[in-house]
Formats: structure tokens, C-alpha cells, sequence
């Protein structure tokens, strides 16, 4: 066995599921097979033999389900997880639970025509699987795993984090001026919570492409909606921007901002970095906007090189830029080959970057008036 190789354990009730998902795995000389099981209780007696890299894990199981599994995973040994979820919207809502508690990626497979499904998305598949294996899990459950992270290296100097109190304020900013994009892969589901949950009701408009598959990003945005001060919703062709509003680009669409940059344009397209939604497209579109000096930009966690290279065309315009740092994201990749390009300006540990937003939006007003 290559010393490179991933260790994966496929738990799903359906036999078709594990023969096809065994039979993508092994096609992948990066990755090795450890196993299949039909449940979580079957799969707990193999891991004790050897513990997976990645574990692909189906939600509805006989004896134990998926969330269940997850929460034991989360509190006793952080694993990174692929799910194999349904499209229904019951599951969304299930799955961005399990988001919640750690996984790292999702596969949205339909009821109908599991083997023809899991055998055209094969590539879809390994990329979640490899995405996973290079996730790091347990900066999710910091406290619950009794791990203690290393100290946020920046490139600004250190600094406290900071929280901001839901009782502050942003005015809202003037159509055309100050504008706030986000991009994020994996890890990004908690990020976003933690970003947004911290920020007052009045700051300038938010657009965020989160790498999600497709009928997840409803549900996301409700949730989102839920846990903030900010109005967040599943982004609309046509959609204008308004102060204290945010956007999540649909799964399965590309966003991107109108030629004078009032609205946004939901549209179908090629995939753009292997994604649709992909950072790129929104990223690049902004770089054409007036005023591109009101826009903030930030590249979150996640796998890959997305959104680097828009990242880079936005600081060239005059955008601000920000790169979450090592220490705190779950997989250090896009942001990486943002640093590599020279597009981030300053690079920053998640838990500072709520102030980050605030300050910049109460710069603009300054600036403004």
C-alpha cells in the first residue's frame, strides 16, 4: 500500500450503493477500500481493527442512523464524513445538520437509479472523497475532542479575536458602494454560521457562493436565516442588492453580479473550477463592477483553486481582499493558492473576520460622507 493512499469505509443499507461506491473507490489508486457496512453498528466492529480516513455515510439506516453515528464521531474521535443524502427536502434539512457536526462533504443521489447515478458521477464522487481526506475535522470540535488549537499565525499583526455584538449597527450603505463576497468549499457550512451569526442587521449587501450540491442551498439559507440578524436567502435571477440582505448562490447555478452591479444574475453554465456554483464567476463579475474599491471579498475554507484567481483580478481592481488563515480553516486550499497568486491582502483566523466586515463597511460610510 502507497503511504499516500486514504483509507475509506463505505456505511450504506443499500447493497447496490456499496458495490458501486466499492467499485469507485477502488478505481482511484490514491484511495484504498477499507470496508463496507450496512449500518453504523456493523462499521463500529470493523473500525476497531482500523479507523478510516473518510467514511461515506448514508442518513437513513436501520439500528442506527447517520445523524446518531455523527454525533458519537463528533464527541469521541472527529472523523471527516461524505454523505450520501437524498434530494428531499427532509434530507437537505438533515444533512445540513450533519454539516453542523462535522461532515465535510455531501452527494445528493436520487431514489430512483442509484447505480446509473453513483456511475456517472464517479469523478464528483472521488473529488469528494479526497476533499474530505485532506479535511481536519477537529478544529470543528476544538473544545468537545479537548484538542487545543495553535495560536492564529496571520499576515497582519496578532490580535484578540473579536466578536461582534448583535446590537451594533451598520447603516445601510448606498446602492453601488460597499458590497461584501464570500466564497467557501469545505468547512464552509460552519464558517458562514459563525461569520454571519456575529454581524448586525444593517450591513451592505452579501453575496456567497458555497460549494453545496444542488436543492441544499435552500435549506442552507433558511437555516442561515434562522441563526441571523441579516435577512439571508437563496438568491433570485434578478435579485437587487439591499442593505442588510444576503445571497446564497442556488446549487447547481452560477451567480454572478449584473453589468452596473445593482443586481444579480442567476444563470446555468459550464462548471468553472470543476463547481457550479463557482467562486470564479461571482468573483470575476465584481471585478467588473464601478466602485470595485467598495467591494470586500473573502476566500474561506474549502478544497482546490477556486475563486483564487477572481480573488486576484478583485485586489488588481481595488477590491479588499481577505484569505482565511491555516490554523483555522478545515481544509486549507483555496485561500492557499489565493496567498500563492499574491490576491489576499491580509490573511485571517475565522473568528476575526465578523469585525473585519464591520470595519470596512464603517470605513466606506466615512469615506462616503
Amino acid at each position: 500500500m502507497s503511504e499516500t493512499q486514504s483509507t475509506v469505509l463505505v456505511i450504506d443499507d443499500s447493497a447496490v450503493v456499496r458495490e458501486v461506491l466499492s467499485f469507485v473507490i477502488q478505481s482511484d489508486p490514491s484511495l484504498r477500500l477499507l470496508g463496507t457496512a450496512s449500518d453504523p453498528i456493523f462499521a463500529l466492529q470493523k473500525m476497531k481493527e482500523e479507523w478510516p480516513d473518510v467514511i461515506i455515510l448514508d442518513i437513513e439506516m436501520p439500528r442506527m442512523d447517520g445523524l446518531t453515528f455523527l454525533r458519537q464521531l463528533s464527541k469521541q474521535r472527529p472523523t471527516p464524513v461524505v454523505l450520501c443524502s437524498s434530494h428531499a427536502e427532509k434530507n437537505a434539512r438533515v444533512t445540513l445538520e450533519a454539516y453542523s457536526l462535522g461532515a465535510a462533504e455531501a452527494i445528493a443521489k436520487p431514489k430512483f437509479g442509484l447505480r446509473d447515478f453513483l456511475s456517472e458521477s464517479a469523478e464528483e464522487i472521488l473529488r469528494a472523497v479526497k476533499s474530505a481526506a485532506r479535511a481536519d475535522v477537529r478544529k470543528l470540535f476544538p473544545l468537545t475532542t479537548g484538542a487545543r488549537l495553535a495560536a492564529p499565525v496571520s499576515v497582519v499583526q496578532p490580535e484578540p479575536a473579536i466578536t461582534v455584538a448583535r446590537e451594533a449597527t451598520v447603516e445601510p450603505a448606498a446602492a453601488g458602494s460597499a458590497l461584501i463576497l464570500i466564497g467557501a468549499s469545505t468547512g464552509g457550512t460552519t464558517a458562514l454560521e459563525q461569520i454571519l451569526s456575529e454581524l448586525p442587521a444593517g450591513c451592505p449587501p452579501i453575496l456567497i457562493v458555497q460549494h453545496m450540491p444542488e436543492n441544499f442551498t435552500h435549506a442552507f439559507a433558511q437555516r442561515l436565516d434562522q441563526r441571523c440578524a441579516l435577512t439571508v436567502r437563496e438568491a433570485a435571477d434578478g435579485e437587487t442588492l439591499q442593505a442588510g440582505l444576503c445571497l446564497l448562490a442556488p446549487g447547481g447555478k452560477h451567480m454572478r453580479l449584473s453589468p452596473g452591479g445593482r443586481n444579480v444574475q442567476i444563470f446555468d453554465g459550464p462548471l468553472v473550477n470543476r463547481h457550479r456554483p463557482s467562486v470564479d464567476v461571482l468573483f470575476e463579475s465584481a471585478a467588473r463592477r464601478p466602485e470595485t474599491g467598495g467591494v470586500l471579498a473573502l476566500l474561506l475554507t474549502g478544497m482546490g483553486g477556486d475563486g483564487s484567481r477572481g480573488l486576484l483580478h478583485l485586489r488588481e481592481a481595488g477590491a479588499m481582499t481577505i484569505g482565511q488563515d491555516r490554523e483555522s480553516s478545515v481544509v486549507y486550499g483555496m485561500a492557499a493558492e489565493a496567498m500563492k497568486l499574491g490576491a489576499v491582502q491580509q490573511e485571517l483566523p475565522l473568528a476575526r473576520m465578523p469585525a473585519a466586515i464591520v470595519e470596512f463597511a464603517a470605513g466606506r460610510r466615512r469615506a462616503a460622507g
